[in-house]
């Protein structure tokens, strides 16, 4: 079921292991696929990597924007993804040598990039930080490593933007509060611009997009878990499950159902 651009195999609480167990992983974002390219492509385009720069990808997966930016840099440049998980290192060192890639992954995480100050000149982080107790130190992080001038793109889900419809408002409440406290970082998207400020980068601007689940798939397995969660907590009852996920799968039937949460980027760069 894996797909180019997603990593898979990855385990959600690689990041931090002090985080929670996160009941949100990438598997789970499959049908919105479309939505998570848009946003990586404003990305690339704010980020307006030249020839010879040096790239960094932050939380590298199995290695797809790194090699991007190993094709924008050039052989004069250098690009390099960082990733603390090694089977996803592997996976991504296999995917660059089968393409031919200059893209080159070392071990580390957002808490202790390998990397000396003043080092890049373009850093990329996506959907890492919602899964950190203490985002504020990555930010921390890319700001030592980039090179005065240079720019970073840091993208995050907010899942206080979760949409779950139809439902009963009282359930769906309940179920979405369910999904908040079971993540380590759920604001994340509406921090990162204040973290970022606080590490001493400027902020140029700020790209959204809402990552809408096909609607075919029904209530899908994310809010059947997340239902069930939210039984076990005694926030609704057994019976209100049941008509929850009968309502979405009329809604699926019916074209009226809408899934969602919303992610934001935010490029923002290092003064000279």
């Amino acid at each position: 079921m894996p797909q180019p651009g997603i990593e898979s195999g990855s385990r959600p609480d690689r990041f931090d292991r002090d985080g929670q167990d996160q009941l949100v992983d990438v598997h789970d974002l499959q049908a919105a696929l479309p939505g998570i390219r848009r946003l990586r492509t404003w990305a690339h385009d704010a980020l307006a990597t030249q020839p010879g720069e040096y790239a960094v990808d932050i939380g590298s997966g199995t290695g797809s924007e790194v090699l991007t930016f190993a094709g924008l840099v050039g052989p004069t440049g250098d690009a390099v993804g960082v990733e603390p998980d090694p089977h996803l290192l592997a996976s991504a060192q296999r995917r660059a040598e089968q393409a031919g890639s200059t893209a080159r992954f070392v071990s580390g995480d957002a808490y202790g990039l390998p990397f000396g100050t003043d080092t890049f000149d373009v850093a990329l982080c996506e959907r890492v930080f919602q899964h950190l107790t203490a985002p504020a130190r990555a930010a921390g992080e890319i700001a030592r490593v980039l090179k005065p001038g240079g720019r970073v793109v840091v993208m995050d889900s907010d899942w206080g933007t979760a949409i779950v419809h139809p439902g009963d408002r009282h359930v769906v409440h309940e179920v979405i509060d369910t999904m908040i406290a079971g993540t380590t970082n759920p604001f994340a998207g509406r921090r990162l611009a204040g973290q970022l400020t606080k590490a001493g980068l400027v902020v140029d601007d700020i790209g959204s997009h809402a990552l809408i689940q096909d609607g075919s798939v029904g209530a899908g397995a994310l809010v059947a878990r997340i239902a069930d969660m939210a039984v076990a907590r005694g926030s609704i009852t057994e019976r209100q499950r049941e008509q929850l996920l009968i309502d979405l799968e009329d809604g699926a039937r019916s074209g009226d159902i809408h899934l969602s949460v919303t992610i934001f980027a935010v490029l923002a760069h290092k003064p000279n």
